[in-house]
C-alpha cells in the first residue's frame, strides 16, 4: 500500500488522533509495517507522534483536541487554569494543558505538551462543549467551578487577578455546588467560590454600533 492512500484512508476516518493499532486495523497491516508507515508519514510532515502508540493525522493539531484520547474510554475536557486562560479570565498562560476527566489523576507526557488530569466524579462532569475535532472545553463558569472545587480539601486558590467575561452565569455555580455529596467539601467550595467571586473584575459589555 502507497504511503499516500494510507493516508488518506486514514484521514477518512474523520478523527484528529488514532492509536496505531486502530490504524493497523483500518489498513489491514500488521502494527510493526503500520508503524513504520506511521514513521514516514511524519517524516514527510503529515502526522505526529503524541505516543508512542498515539497518533495525530496532522503535523500540528490543537493541543485541546488531545485529552479523550489519553482518557479513553473514559472521557475528559480541558478545564481549570487552561480553560481559564483560554477564556480570558486569567493572564498567565498555563505551561501545562489542565484536563478534567473521570479517568484517575495523572500526569501525560506527549510530544505535543504536557497533561495535567485531574479525576471528577461523575456527578460533576458536565458544563463543557466542544466536538471530537477540536476537543472539549469547559464553559467560564464550570472552568471556575472546577478549579475551586479541586483545590478546596488542599486548603483553596487564590485568584487575585480573575476576570469574568461579560456573561457569567452564577447560577450554575450553585446548581453544581448543590451536587457536591459532601457538606464539609461543600462547604469548601462555597466559601472559595464567595471569595473568587467578592474579589473578580468583570470585563464590560461592549456597547453595540450602528451603522448610519
Amino acid at each position: 500500500m502507497r504511503s499516500a492512500d494510507a493516508y488518506g484512508d486514514l484521514l477518512r476516518l474523520g478523527r484528529p488522533i488514532i492509536e496505531a493499532r486502530e490504524a493497523a486495523t483500518r489498513l489491514g497491516l500488521s502494527l510493526k509495517r503500520t508503524t513504520l508507515l506511521l514513521r514516514s508519514l511524519e517524516q514527510a510532515g503529515l502526522v505526529l507522534r503524541l505516543r508512542p502508540s498515539l497518533w495525530a493525522l496532522r503535523p500540528d493539531p490543537d493541543p485541546f483536541s488531545v485529552p479523550p484520547y489519553l482518557t479513553a474510554p473514559l472521557p475528559a475536557y480541558v478545564s481549570v487554569w487552561s480553560a481559564l486562560a483560554r477564556h480570558g479570565m486569567i493572564e498567565q498562560i498555563p505551561r501545562t494543558v489542565s484536563v478534567v476527566s473521570t479517568d484517575r489523576t495523572r500526569r501525560v507526557v506527549t510530544t505535543l505538551a504536557i497533561y495535567e488530569i485531574h479525576h471528577l466524579v461523575p456527578e460533576l462532569f458536565d458544563g463543557f462543549t466542544g466536538s471530537q475535532e477540536g476537543g472539549y472545553l469547559a464553559s467560564p463558569e464550570k472552568a471556575l467551578f472546577d478549579t475551586i472545587y479541586l483545590r478546596a480539601p488542599a486548603g483553596g486558590v487564590h485568584l487575585p487577578e480573575l476576570e469574568l467575561p461579560p456573561v457569567f452565569d452564577e447560577d450554575k455555580l450553585h446548581e453544581w455546588l448543590g451536587r457536591v455529596a459532601r457538606p464539609r467539601l461543600r462547604t469548601l467550595v462555597a466559601r472559595g467560590l464567595d471569595a473568587a467571586l467578592a474579589q473578580a473584575s468583570r470585563r464590560a459589555q461592549p456597547k453595540p454600533k450602528f451603522l448610519s
